[in-house]
């Protein structure tokens, strides 16, 4: 996520990339985004970055379940994509979420 744009990523508990898409920064398109797929998720995750607690707030506002990922943890994971981008990292933390490979962090 950036202040710009938010990559989603969804995976089905094959691992398999479902839905994706980029959407503008905003907690209420991200909402509308995974309610418009009417897919049964069982838990959302975001990277802990400065923006972190403004948008894991507001999710949460808008019952939207989301676990914070303590960075530590996913920065090794993520960094050893060939190819690192937002969207790649967003398929990442969708693998960690979906294999339970992270760590949560309380949000503040």
């Amino acid at each position: 996520m950036s202040l710009q744009a938010t990559n989603v990523c969804v995976a089905d508990g094959d691992g398999n990339v479902v839905q994706e898409a980029t959407l503008e920064a905003d907690p209420d398109a991200t909402k509308l985004c995974l309610a418009e797929w009417t897919l049964q998720r069982k838990r959302g995750g975001l990277d802990a970055f400065s923006y972190s607690a403004w948008l894991f707030a507001a999710l949460s506002e808008k019952d939207v379940s989301v676990i914070c990922i303590e960075t530590g943890r996913a920065e090794p994971a993520l960094s050893a994509m060939l190819n690192k981008t937002d969207r790649n990292d967003a398929k990442g933390i969708a693998q960690m979420v979906r294999t339970g490979w992270f760590r949560g962090v309380d949000v503040k």
